[in-house]
């Protein structure tokens, strides 16, 4: 049967728990010996498979009644080159979905749960039987309806470049002080702390919502006068807020460092600068991927801002 159009339908998918271990121990009986011999229950690794690449056959048959597909493992999404046309679609989890939207251009993205037993899905509004309704609008809607997404970028003064979907991490790669100076808005000071972190909107109810939680405990613990309420105010920021924001994670006041501007927003207007005082092992890392870092030492200077691109999710499709 023709496809109903001649666009590239990117298809990105990830590898089960069940992949991984037969990776690593070359069989599926030794990987469930090693389970098994653990105490743990080996079915629930095999039933996490079997509905995954289920799922994956019938996304692949809705795939390619619309156009010509291509499936893409997300190993390969840093080097792989999307199209401008191309349309993209992710087999969960959320965190794929996450860790794809920072490599696209404007094009649109559906995310598919692939289990909704097991998954929230909060990006993934889609199943494998309901994702004709997406397609549908991505293809034939005169005026598609997308969800904007905006992005942090962090550009360090030697060209590199690094976008974030969920949230930025600055410091250093062990659990030693990361040391820098911050510069916003005219203000200036040196600081002491184990990272900074910048959230994005849709990443606010992640790290930087724990954060909060966490700052809240603190001083409702100390001062119950106070009787702050426990709503974190970050998770009333839209996933297209024009704003980022950050918060300095265990700030440290000494003779050479300061803990005076450990919260605040970055917008168009006004930058976060950052100048690294590390000799070595001080990173920037996006969406919880340490391994994909961009090196952050003595004497490199990062500005953090809102990303010059913003991502397109397609979240209603019915």
């Amino acid at each position: 049967m023709q496809p109903l159009t001649n666009r590239k339908i990117v298809l990105v998918v990830r590898r089960t728990r069940l992949d991984d271990l037969v990776t690593r121990f070359n069989t599926v009986a030794q990987a469930r010996f090693y389970i098994e011999h653990l105490g743990a229950d080996f079915s629930d690794y095999e039933t996490e498979h079997r509905v995954y690449h289920e799922a994956l056959a019938t996304t692949q048959r809705q795939l390619r009644q619309f156009g010509r597909l291509q499936v893409l493992d997300r190993q390969f999404l840093p080097n792989f080159i999307f199209g401008p046309q191309d349309t993209v679609v992710v087999l969960g989890q959320d965190g794929l979905v996450a860790n794809t939207l920072k490599y696209l251009d404007q094009q649109p993205l559906l995310g598919v749960n692939p289990d909704p037993s097991r998954w929230d899905g909060v990006l993934l509004p889609f199943t494998p039987n309901t994702l004709h309704h997406g397609l549908r609008q991505v293809f034939f809607a005169t005026s598609p309806a997308y969800q904007a997404v905006t992005l942090a970028c962090a550009r360090l003064n030697d060209g590199q470049l690094l976008y974030a979907v969920n949230d930025l991490f600055i410091g250093l790669k062990s659990h030693a002080s990361a040391r820098y100076t911050l510069r916003q808005g005219g203000y200036e000071e040196q600081q002491s702390s184990s990272g900074i972190i910048v959230s994005t909107g849709l990443g606010a109810t992640g790290w930087l919502s724990s954060l909060l939680a966490g700052a809240h405990g603190i001083i409702n613990a100390l001062y119950p006068e106070a009787a702050i309420p426990a709503q974190a105010p970050a998770s009333t920021m839209p996933w297209d807020a024009e704003y980022l924001c950050y918060t300095v994670r265990e700030p440290f006041p000494s003779r050479a460092s300061s803990t005076t501007q450990v919260f605040g927003k970055i917008t168009a207007d006004q930058p976060l600068f950052l100048l690294s005082h590390m000799p070595e092992q001080g990173v920037i890392f996006s969406d919880g991927i340490e391994s994909d870092f961009i090196a952050f030492n003595a004497g490199t200077q990062a500005t953090i801002s809102l990303a010059d691109k913003r991502g397109q999710l397609v979240m209603n499709g019915a």
